[in-house]
């Protein structure tokens, strides 16, 4: 009886400091976000607020306690969830059944990034000197926490694999915005008063709808989880979305409703998709500096991947620089979705590019996986 009490109350012990930390998080990542949105970095403030934060947070703690600790999945999750909601709500149906067209682009071009980062990941590994294997899992375009993953269950150098991929997140996450912000100029005073005014003026009846909607998308992601669909709390929150503007074109009684997320809402799910790229940055192993200067080798070498296929996809479409250079990023696709939707830069388009990719690279996950029992006996045999 003690045991199981103990037991309790070190879970709620736990359970008060993890989300205590995630409210520090929050606190300064608002703060670090209205200074850049100040300085008129409006496209990538919030979101470069809640990385900063979560670094310097998670450090700090790390510094102070000597305990190891872990990102925040539940915040990541929800972060996903509201901006996926967002997605969703702010999709045309009608533009999106358009994009058929286009299939063979939206196709190849996961294929383009992953062959491409096989070839990096083989200059990487001869570079660093590291095994094929680790330099494979570095720089293939996919999520920070799988590959990671993956290599410490394969016993490779983790380290390595999450500082690759980490840089190559950032790197991505914070630079397409703020090449867009050379495009897209914006009053950061418009900003401000525009966010003020939705947190003062938020009425009753969008907040309870907001809510609703909210629920709607838990409900469907924990379906989603279930059925094993990859990071279901943003494709099922933005099925969500999109199912209520199918609905709206049957119902005209829905289709006056016009009901998007308010805008703290959305600012809450960019800093809490932040913060947990923050906190990777946090728990990172401290490395020898030339490892961290070769580091920048595979993410150049990615950067000019994405950039030639944007070139291409502009030559086969007609599609604008920006929106190529969007839809070929190799990001996160919750943030450079919402990049997109932010800088108003044609979402549909960009929802569709990203989307395909992420089930692409998660569907080759399993024939990534049988090639790794083949490559580490090579590596056995050097």
């Amino acid at each position: 009886m003690l045991n199981s009490e103990r037991l309790k109350a070190t879970a709620l012990n736990r359970w008060v400091e993890v989300y205590s930390i995630l409210a520090i998080e929050g606190f300064l990542a608002v703060l670090i976000g209205f200074g850049l949105v100040v300085l008129g970095l409006t496209g990538v403030a919030w979101m470069l607020g809640g990385i900063a934060a979560g670094a310097i947070v998670i450090s700090s703690y790390r510094a102070l306690t000597h305990e190891p600790i872990q990102p925040n999945r539940n915040a990541r999750k929800a972060g996903q969830l509201l901006i996926g909601l967002t997605i969703g709500l702010s999709l045309q149906h009608r533009n999106l059944s358009a994009l058929s067209a286009h299939l063979l682009v939206f196709l190849g071009l996961p294929v383009f990034l992953m062959l491409a980062g096989a070839l990096i990941g083989v200059i990487y590994s001869r570079v660093e000197k590291t095994d094929l294997l680790t330099g494979l899992l570095a720089t293939t375009p996919g999520n920070i926490g799988v590959m990671a993953s993956i290599a410490a269950e394969y016993t490779q150098n983790t380290a390595l694999v999450s500082l690759v991929q980490l840089m190559r997140f950032t790197t991505v996450v914070a630079g397409m915005p703020l090449l867009a912000n050379v495009a897209f100029t914006r009053s950061s005073n418009d900003e401000i008063s525009a966010i003020v005014q939705s947190i003062i003026k938020i009425s009753w009846t969008d907040l309870q709808t907001s809510c609703l909607f909210i629920g709607i998308a838990l409900i469907a992601a924990y379906f989603g989880t279930k059925l094993r669909i990859p990071i279901a709390n943003f494709l099922c929150a933005i099925a969500v979305g999109l199912m209520f503007e199918v609905l709206s074109l049957s119902f005209p009684a829905i289709a006056q409703l016009d009901f998007q997320l308010p805008i703290f809402l959305n600012l809450i799910g960019q800093i809490l998709l932040g913060i947990t790229i923050g906190e990777y940055w946090g728990i990172n192993p401290k490395l020898k500096i030339l490892s961290i200067v070769r580091s920048i080798v595979p993410v150049v070498l990615m950067s000019i991947a994405a950039l030639i296929a944007a070139l291409i996809i502009q030559s086969l479409t007609q599609w604008d620089w920006l929106t190529c250079l969007l839809v070929a990023s190799p990001g996160g696709s919750p943030e450079m979705i919402w990049i997109a939707l932010s800088l108003q830069q044609d979402p549909e388009i960009i929802t569709a590019g990203h989307l395909v990719r992420l089930l692409t690279i998660n569907l080759s996950l399993p024939f990534i996986l049988a090639l790794i029992p083949i490559l580490q006996s090579e590596n056995e045999q050097s």
